[in-house]
């Protein structure tokens, strides 16, 4: 008896099947780092209990770590945008002698291990450098006093931060059309007032996502701090160096309170940049 010719299958079925199976396997791979991040974000969860999480915010020292992060970090963040947002600017739109190096040195505290640009810091503060001693000129001209002081925080936070701040600003000058500020300079506009009343209100969103970022990469920051300004309770303890100290005391309750807590402000930022780029997309 002959048998009856097996179905073919049509050139779009084929073609659908294969998109189905591409589609699970390339869900498959990526799925693995989103279901490790939300196994560590479950695992804190499940080690700590509302009570405990409250109860370990409540301590002093850790409010007092909590103000000082809000503080060090924002004004990091301000100075991030104040110098992050010109040299921005001027990476986008100008070519000049020395311009791959500058582009170069920006970026290298985003790849320096943070140990080691905590220990640059304090090199820097305390080896004179042609007769002038940084931390003396500081503390007694000034008055202010930098090394293992809160300033020493800001520093190390600022360091780091600059470096996300500049990148955003010169990507998002590099996304605005500079025929804009010929235009204006065509007008009669100096350089200075096309930069001001041109491009920078262009720049609003990146702006406040440069600001966003740096806050956000200064709350996390943690090597330098702990080199450059120590984790003394109650004068230069920051969020991330509670964390070590918890842990250093065997307070892991502690510990995993204050780290959903960073876990939950960094979501809040990431979920504001997310709704800032949606908006600047609409």
């Amino acid at each position: 008896m002959n048998q009856p010719p097996a179905p073919t299958l049509t050139p779009d079925v084929r073609r659908r099947r294969s998109d189905a199976v591409f589609f699970w396997v390339m869900s498959a791979i990526s799925g693995i780092f989103v279901v490790l991040i939300l196994l560590l974000i479950a695992a804190d969860v499940c080690f700590t209990s509302w009570s405990e999480f409250t109860s370990a915010l409540r301590k002093p020292e850790i409010q007092a770590a909590i103000r000082l992060t809000l503080l060090t970090c924002t004004v990091a963040a301000i100075a991030s945008v104040w110098v992050g947002t010109p040299l921005g600017f001027l990476l986008s739109r100008y070519k000049f002698p020395g311009r791959v190096l500058i582009d170069t040195l920006v970026d290298i505290p985003m790849v320096l291990p943070p140990l080691v640009l905590g220990l640059s810091l304090l090199i820097l503060f305390h080896t004179p450098i042609y007769g002038w001693d940084l931390e003396r000129l500081f503390r007694d001209q000034i008055g202010l006093p930098i090394t293992y002081h809160w300033p020493a925080v800001v520093l190390a936070q600022f360091t780091i931060a600059c470096a996300f701040a500049i990148r955003t600003m010169r990507v998002t000058f590099d996304q605005i059309d500079p025929r804009s500020e010929d235009v204006a300079r065509t007008l009669g506009c100096t350089r200075g007032q096309a930069f001001w009343q041109v491009a920078l209100p262009q720049a609003w969103r990146g702006l406040i996502a440069a600001m966003t970022i740096a806050w956000a990469r200064a709350i996390g920051e943690f090597g330098p701090i702990l080199v450059f300004a120590s984790a003394t309770r109650m004068q230069t303890e920051v969020l991330s160096t509670t964390v070590y100290l918890e842990i250093s005391a065997g307070e892991l309750d502690a510990a995993v309170a204050v780290s959903l807590l960073m876990v939950a402000i960094a979501v809040l930022v990431l979920l504001f940049l997310r709704l800032l780029n949606t908006r600047g997309a609409q």
